[in-house]
């Protein structure tokens, strides 16, 4: 039987359904590759949690935990190119 939960799947039969469909959505997210801001290439690795790498020029960051740019910090983006 195929399993639809990929990563969480290691959990086997703890922790619930829902639970281990969550975790898998975001382990999915935050090993994906993401655009770098300094290059522009899809080589923005995450290194460890809120630190974020491009393998391609080196360009190091913080940002989120699981994702490069949170929704915090597109707001904050908004409100600082309007001054």
């Amino acid at each position: 039987m195929p399993t639809k939960l990929k990563s969480a799947a290691r959990f086997g039969a703890r922790y619930g359904l829902k639970i281990k469909r969550e975790v898998a959505k975001i382990e999915k997210l935050s090993r994906a590759k993401h655009e770098c801001p300094n290059c522009f290439k899809k080589s923005l690795k995450r290194e460890a949690a809120g630190i974020w790498v491009c393998k391609s020029c080196g360009y190091k960051m913080a940002g989120g935990a699981y994702q490069p740019f949170t929704d915090a910090s597109k707001i904050m983006e908004r409100i600082f190119k309007n001054i």
